[in-house]
């Protein structure tokens, strides 16, 4: 018999443009180590720059997506970091990426489980499990970004409420607080997120989502105005119209057909402007 210890802390599975990323310590509910974070900001990078990948889901292994942090050292799991230490593991994280990310939280995400998901571009949660920034009960704070992501997802009131009580909430409070968009029994999370990775893996077009996501997130990160947005997709536009997505996506809808994408991300992205 196998041993479940020899068993990779992530799984990665790749099927029809959709990669699917599964923290993997069941028996320790997924409890996150610098062994994991390595790994997913490892399998980021791979399928972020693979043109078959048109979008990531992220999930846990049953019962949980992440419980946390691994306590396993006890009052010593948060002892004094050495110079290399980073309170944010995943390098990079998703919002970094060009390919979208929909995080399926199938169960429990608790302190770093949240914090990660948080970076996702898309959240579906299951009703009944427990959600919490935990870190100021543990006698550490908030981390992977999560003052920066936290804010911007559902606001500075909620941000301070989640990050300054470290309370924990179910899944149709996360839904109100507006840290997700969808809240399901737990067994329809991760079908319900893969259904929603395979209509973009199928109908964007790749560069298309790739440049609205990276606008979605520089706007989030640089407080870019109105006018300056404007500008920034005008931009964007004069990059896709009159290419052969943006001929081939009307022909495939006039026709009732599924496109045939034929951009290269990994071959024709630059970084949009900064105004």
């Amino acid at each position: 018999m196998a041993d479940p210890a020899a068993a990779p802390e992530l799984l990665v599975e790749v099927s029809d443009g959709v990669a699917v990323l599964t923290l993997n310590r069941p028996a320790q509910r997924n409890a996150f180590t610098a062994t994991m974070g390595r790994a997913l900001g490892a399998a980021y990078r791979d399928c972020d720059a693979d043109d078959d990948v048109r979008a990531i889901v992220l999930t846990g292994t049953a019962p949980a997506f992440c419980a946390g942090a691994d306590l396993g050292s006890a009052g010593d799991t948060f002892g004094r970091p050495g110079d290399d230490f980073s309170a944010s593991p995943v390098n990079p994280p998703a919002f970094a990426l060009r390919t979208p990310v929909i995080a399926a939280v199938n169960g429990h995400a608790v302190g770093i489980g949240l914090t990660l998901a948080l970076q996702a571009d898309v959240r579906v949660v299951a009703a009944d499990a427990k959600y919490g920034v935990v870190q100021a009960r543990l006698g550490v704070l908030g981390d992977a970004m999560s003052h920066w992501t936290l804010p911007r997802i559902a606001g500075a009131a909620a941000a301070a409420e989640i990050l300054l009580t470290g309370r924990t909430f179910d899944g149709a409070e996360a839904v109100r607080l507006g840290i997700a968009t969808r809240c399901l029994p737990a067994e329809q999370v991760l079908p319900a997120a893969l259904a929603l990775a395979t209509d973009i893996a199928e109908n964007v077009a790749p560069m298309s989502a790739a440049l609205s996501k990276r606008l979605l997130w520089d706007t989030v990160e640089h407080g870019y105005t109105a006018a300056q947005v404007a500008a920034l997709e005008t931009e964007a536009h004069h990059r896709v119209m009159g290419g052969a997505d943006a001929r081939e996506g009307v022909l495939a809808h006039l026709q009732r057909r599924r496109p045939q994408w034929s951009s290269r991300v990994s071959q024709e992205w630059t970084d949009l402007p900064r105004p």
